[in-house]
């Protein structure tokens, strides 16, 4: 299976639920629900994990300065229902919706942001099945982040669906704000910084 994302087929016309979910192997992959199916993703990249560990170093200090809500990285479950479990690279929710959705074991509900990092196996996922998970649950924001072209595509929620995307690059020497955290500054050579 290497370096490719894995779809484990049920029998026609069974979904696989949240108690399934609790079953699967605690095998260093990323095991998610969607719609009821099994997908399975290989361990990330280096570059995968650096970009990670960088987007939190620049997001954990803010937080420290403004206790705006928590942030977290995966793995960590997010149940949207019985049938969509996932394990987003990195989560952000706020002090506002945080007694409502976050668990000492999961998240259960929609979290503010939502960033995942593409992958040569996952790219088509992230842009379509997640972006649709994450639209119909109200997650207010989707980051899709690109390692390959240093790029990250931003959906924004307006109340019905996504908005248009905004895509930013760090070729541009663009930096990535958003509302959800105000004031914060990340600059995407810092986010891709290998």
């Amino acid at each position: 299976m290497s370096g490719r994302d894995e779809v484990m087929r049920t029998t026609p016309g069974v979904k696989l639920t949240y108690d399934d979910f609790l079953l699967f192997p605690d095998d260093g992959k990323r095991h998610e629900l969607i719609d009821g199916e099994h997908y399975v993703t290989p361990s990330p990249s280096r570059k995968h994990q650096a970009i990670v560990w960088n987007l939190a170093g620049i997001i954990a200090p803010y937080l420290e300065s403004h206790p705006v809500g928590r942030a977290f990285v995966a793995p960590f479950d997010v149940i949207f229902s019985d049938f969509d479990v996932v394990e987003p690279d990195l989560l952000f929710i706020s002090t506002a919706r945080l007694e409502e959705v976050l668990t000492t074991k999961n998240v259960q509900g929609a979290p503010n942001l939502v960033v995942e990092i593409a992958s040569p196996s996952t790219r088509t996922r992230d842009e379509t099945l997640k972006r649709k998970l994450y639209e119909r649950f109200g997650v207010e924001e989707y980051w899709v982040i690109e390692p390959d072209t240093d790029t990250i595509v931003v959906h924004r929620h307006d109340g019905e669906s996504y908005r248009p995307m905004e895509e930013l690059t760090a070729k541009r020497g663009d930096t990535l704000t958003t509302p959800l955290l105000p004031g914060l500054q990340a600059p995407l050579h810092r986010i891709f910084k290998d």
